[in-house]
């Protein structure tokens, strides 16, 4: 058994450009005891903040806690989320994830690790994919 108290490890900013637009903050929950593999993190987006497109070798599931979301896959129509809503993203799927213009988002994010890969980032998500 292992017990991690909240807030023992510090919170994260976002890193801008390279991974996030806005203001995202990053609260490690749970890092993977091999043979484990899975991550969790609560992600909290300021209204407007969103990731850049990425992928996931073993795919990602998002739970969203508070406010509201967007959430989009690549050839896909932008679609909203809030509380208590599952997302789960299919490896290798193209995808972004963020809060709405006007109201801020979290959700816990559970990704798993193959190899020393958790998640591949790419591009920007354009204003036109954010606007939907």
């Amino acid at each position: 058994m292992k017990i991690t108290r909240n807030a023992s490890v510090p919170s994260m900013t976002g890193k801008v450009p390279d991974n996030f637009t806005g203001l995202v903050r990053v609260d490690t929950m749970a890092t993977p005891n091999a043979p484990g593999r899975a991550s969790a993190a609560l992600v909290t987006f300021a209204p407007g903040a969103r990731t850049v497109w990425h992928t996931h070798p073993a795919g990602q599931t998002i739970i969203v806690t508070t406010g509201k979301g967007w959430v989009q896959r690549a050839g896909g129509p932008r679609e909203e989320v809030g509380p208590g809503d599952t997302v789960f993203f299919d490896a290798g799927e193209r995808h972004w994830h963020g809060a709405t213009a006007t109201t801020g988002m979290s959700h816990i994010a559970i990704t798993e690790t193959v190899g020393d890969t958790s998640v591949d980032w790419l591009d920007p998500v354009s204003d036109a994919d954010y606007a939907g």
